[in-house]
């Protein structure tokens, strides 16, 4: 026998991708909320943090899907349309669509403000500095029903169910990380996660 095969890196990349596809175009509520997001016609408009993470946890924990998280996360980037009222009527626009669903959405380009970071440049800069490697992937259904994918830091920590702070949650931030998974009960919730350090 010869030594293993070394996949090349993309493989993973693309692996893990075309699974994400496949794990929400097969999730008929989440599915249908992407469509509903996309019928805003944002701009740089996702939806992420736990719709997606916790969609892959529960899939590879060998979980039926289930219903999206608490909160729906809408992220869209327009620097001319950055006060808190266009945000909250956007949100009242979405419960019109389904008001069974605590949709939260953000206008990144004034999110720096709260986090005390500079100015973003695009909404998946501002994913850059969210607090969990597996948390800043988000995703938004294309005009030609196909699924558009944003990931800074890869999807590898999300399908290998690596709990890692972000660089920005590194260093003297690392606390906040730590309390955020405490609070929200990740590990227990799925045994299968593993923490890893900075």
């Amino acid at each position: 026998m010869g030594a293993p095969r070394t996949e090349p890196a993309f493989h993973s990349i693309e692996a893990h991708a075309f699974a994400l596809r496949a794990i929400l175009s097969n999730d008929p509520p989440r599915w249908r909320l992407l469509a509903l997001a996309r019928s805003l016609d944002l701009p740089d408009c996702w939806i992420g943090a736990g719709f997606v993470r916790n969609a892959v946890w529960d899939h590879l924990h060998g979980r039926p899907p289930a219903a999206p998280p608490g909160d729906v996360d809408v992220a869209w980037f327009d620097p001319g349309r950055a006060h808190p009222s266009e945000d909250k009527a956007l949100e009242a626009a979405l419960r019109g669509l389904e008001p069974g669903v605590d949709w939260s959405v953000k206008n990144q380009a004034r999110m720096h403000r709260r986090n005390g970071d500079a100015p973003y440049a695009s909404a998946v800069d501002a994913m850059r500095h969210w607090p969990e490697t597996a948390t800043a992937v988000a995703v938004r259904r294309t005009a030609q029903d196909s699924c558009e994918i944003a990931a800074p830091f890869g999807l590898d920590d999300l399908f290998r169910l690596v709990l890692r702070p972000t660089p920005g949650f590194a260093g003297e931030r690392h606390g906040a990380f730590l309390a955020r998974v405490q609070a929200k009960g990740w590990l227990a919730a799925w045994p299968k996660l593993r923490m890893k350090p900075r």
